[in-house]
């Protein structure tokens, strides 16, 4: 895989990803209210294989493991970026959603299906359209 890059929605912080170790669609609570939606995409990248310019604001919680998880995240504009986590401490956790291209990636795991959101099955019969809707 070539080197990917990313950043925040204002441009402040950027970063380039040298390895994937893997990528996964979370579905748990703390996912889902940092990103706003029913889950979030998450890379998990070697720590030496992640750099990062620019300086991140920091919220931490606690995992299940009771360990901590520093949620990284744009202070201008609000992105979250990454999740470095107490539990697996070579590894960072970044938001896929932060990536200048993220159409190549293909999740191969879902966490915390048990707190998915139960309408997402559902979504395949859900109309699509390529924009915004019509302002009526």
């Amino acid at each position: 895989m070539n080197e990917m890059k990313g950043g925040c929605l204002c441009g402040q912080i950027r970063y380039t990803v040298g390895k994937i170790a893997s990528t996964a669609v979370c579905h748990c609570r703390d996912c889902q209210k940092r990103t706003g939606t029913s889950f979030s995409v998450v890379l998990a990248v070697p720590r030496e294989a992640f750099s990062l310019q620019g300086v991140t604001s920091v919220h931490t919680t606690r995992g299940e493991s009771g360990g901590s998880v520093a949620r990284h995240f744009c202070g201008h504009c609000g992105s979250p970026l990454y999740s470095a986590v107490e539990a697996a401490p070579g590894v960072v956790f970044v938001k896929a959603g932060t990536l200048d291209d993220a159409g190549t990636l293909k999740p191969q795991v879902e966490f915390w299906c048990d707190t998915a959101q139960p309408w997402l099955e559902q979504r395949a019969s859900l109309p699509r359209m390529p924009r915004n809707p019509p302002l009526a």
